[in-house]
């Protein structure tokens, strides 16, 4: 399923109240700092950590695939005070009308697109929207088997209106010759005697470094330096345009 079905109704809902984990804006304000303006987020979803650092006086727009995804990043920048500039668009089909410093992701959310293919169109989105001396950062990560016991188990939050708000994983799925683990995740929403119950699959696939480097040269891009994590699950790429 592609992100942007993924993210929508009851999941988008729900992707707040049960986030499990909020990604700190201090590395992405750095290499927005260094690379330089304007920037843009890639996976914005509901604005973390985008509205943070147009709050610290930041040129970042945001582009998200999930329109209830952005529909959310605007009604908390509303709620905030802050203004911010965002754009309906899947990652592998960038077509913005300015070019950019600064590219980035907050977080290993390259991972949710589905295969290589679709992983070299988006790189050579990022090619054609980076500004003559642009850098982009690609965090990635090699995803581990969800351990047993984990499967099942029920995550519970409550929503501003009072409902009952859970997610679950049914089952998970690993597959070492395409690169990708499909989970069958659980949304459920309760109030008044009233529920709401959705499936759906969550795909990530990851690469190996060669892999990866190689399509970022097909691209059209230049590997600038690859941070490797001390259990080698963890990369995090920043690329420039080929000369």
């Amino acid at each position: 399923m592609n992100p942007a079905d993924f993210y929508t109704g009851i999941v988008a809902d729900l992707y707040g109240p049960l986030k499990s984990f909020v990604q700190d804006p201090e590395p992405y304000a750095a290499f927005v700092q260094e690379a330089g303006s304007p920037a843009l987020e890639l996976g914005c979803g509901d604005g973390d950590p985008l509205l943070e650092l147009r709050r610290r006086g930041l040129d970042v727009e945001g582009v998200d695939a999930s329109a209830d995804m952005l529909d959310r990043c605007r009604r908390r920048a509303r709620e905030q005070g802050v203004d911010v500039v965002v754009h309906h668009q899947r990652m592998e089909a960038l077509d913005l009308p300015r070019r950019y410093r600064a590219i980035f992701l907050a977080g290993p959310t390259f991972n949710l697109l589905p295969d290589d293919s679709t992983a070299l169109a988006a790189l050579r989105g990022i090619r054609d929207h980076l500004a003559v001396g642009g850098t982009a950062l690609v965090p990635l990560f090699v995803p581990s088997p969800t351990p047993a016991e984990q499967i099942g188990r029920v995550r519970t939050a409550t929503a501003d209106d009072g409902a009952e708000l859970r997610v679950s994983m049914l089952s998970e799925e690993r597959s070492d010759s395409t690169r990708t683990q499909t989970a069958v995740l659980r949304y459920e929403r309760y109030r008044d005697g009233e529920s709401t119950v959705v499936d759906r699959p969550w795909v990530l696939h990851w690469y190996t470094r060669s892999g990866f480097e190689g399509l970022a040269a097909a691209a059209g891009l230049t590997v600038v330096s690859a941070l490797e994590a001390p259990d080698a699950s963890d990369l995090q790429f920043q690329l420039r345009a080929a000369d």
